[in-house]
């Protein structure tokens, strides 16, 4: 593709309503584009054999914390806890601030996941999978921000990743199969996009695997009007060392690699292409038709 993208149009409103802090509503159209576009991508992990998977909304914070993720993305973290009932009544919500001082609740040890695939590695811990195991989830996604603007950047978000675990021959061809699909696809909706190596690595920044990961990327986004709306990411056998999920037969550390989309950000990007939700449903519904995935 053109490394020089079209000037956006201006973008139709997104949503049903909106709240301050990132938090939106979609309305009716919005609604039907975002489960067509998961539809589509959920369809072409299908049919490369993955299963569907339904993940936990909430992760063990001590889990991710096993995969260094409190390292590397302290920025977007963000816990749940409980009420602590004993507290409570000394700390007793602030209506002012709208929020309970902390206080008032139980230490954190659930999160929200900002990405829907560590919960499958997490789901697979200790467990020895076939070569060429294809998962497909969708999840809700949940990144702190600097700022929330629009559909592009929210506080809670659909996340629909196809993710490979197996040698790493099989993550490889996975990735070169959904970077053609995502080129093709992209093509057809006549949605120019840009695709640039990304610098946030889901492992450790400080040791050797940056080192590797600056001599070979690992994560490659497609961006539209400086948007990551996909990206394709290889993990090496990180996850598989961590979570102890071994390849069959072997008995070596699985690689795992995943293709991933911010549903809302393909709804922002495609009805800034196209002009109304009309048009981007319609494009969406023509891309699929040429690429036989119509859903």
């Amino acid at each position: 593709m053109s490394p020089i993208e079209a000037p956006p149009v201006q973008p139709v409103q997104p949503v049903q309503g909106a709240e301050p802090g990132g938090l939106f509503a979609l309305g009716p159209e919005a609604t039907a584009l975002l489960r067509l576009l998961d539809d589509t991508f959920a369809g072409w992990g299908t049919r490369a054999g993955a299963t569907p998977l339904t993940m936990p909304a909430l992760l063990p914070a001590a889990d991710l914390a096993r995969l260094d993720y409190y390292d590397n993305f302290p920025h977007q973290a963000i816990l749940a806890a409980p009420l602590d009932l004993d507290a409570r009544a000394g700390h007793p919500f602030d209506a002012a601030a709208g929020t309970f001082p902390h206080q008032a609740l139980e230490p954190a040890a659930l999160a929200l996941p900002s990405a829907a695939c560590y919960a499958v590695y997490l789901h697979h811990a200790g467990r020895e999978l076939a070569d060429g195991t294809l998962v497909t989830v969708v999840g809700r996604c949940f990144r702190k921000e600097t700022e929330y603007h629009d559909l592009r950047r929210i506080l809670g978000f659909h996340m629909r990743e196809v993710i490979a675990i197996g040698s790493r021959e099989h993550t490889e061809a996975h990735l070169s199969a959904f970077t053609e699909r995502i080129t093709s696809f992209a093509e057809a909706l006549d949605l120019p996009l840009r695709k640039e190596v990304a610098t946030d690595p889901f492992y450790d920044r400080g040791g050797a695997r940056l080192l590797l990961q600056q001599l070979s990327p690992v994560k490659w986004e497609f961006l539209y009007d400086g948007l990551a709306i996909a990206s394709v990411n290889v993990h090496r056998n990180f996850f598989g060392e961590r979570c102890g999920i071994t390849v069959a037969g072997t008995g070596e550390a699985a690689f795992t690699s995943c293709a991933a989309f911010g549903l809302e950000r393909w709804l922002s990007a495609l009805t800034r292409r196209h002009g109304s939700w009309e048009a981007a449903t319609a494009a969406v519904e023509q891309a699929a038709r040429q690429a036989g995935t119509a859903v």
